[in-house]
């Protein structure tokens, strides 16, 4: 299967073709086709990305830094 970016790009190309009034009929036809069911692959592929960006966003990060809290930042004590 193409990446993601050459069937978004091919869709691009369909659509320009499409609107090109010289087309025939039947090749606008083929092209809006074929044009659909690279839509619909790429929206199933967009549907992933988010499941996985969800998924990703939910989890904790665990980190084993303490934190710190500065309520002077040192620049500010050396001007004082």
């Amino acid at each position: 299967m193409k990446k993601f970016e050459e069937r978004l790009e091919r869709l691009e190309e369909l659509s320009e073709s499409i609107r090109d009034s010289a087309l025939p009929l039947e090749s606008a036809l083929n092209y809006f086709e074929e044009g659909i069911n690279l839509a619909r692959s790429l929206e199933k592929d967009i549907d992933k990305i988010e499941g996985k960006i969800q998924i990703l966003m939910k989890e904790p990060t665990v980190t084993n830094d303490k934190p710190e809290l500065e309520l002077f930042a040192e620049q500010d004590l050396n001007d004082a």
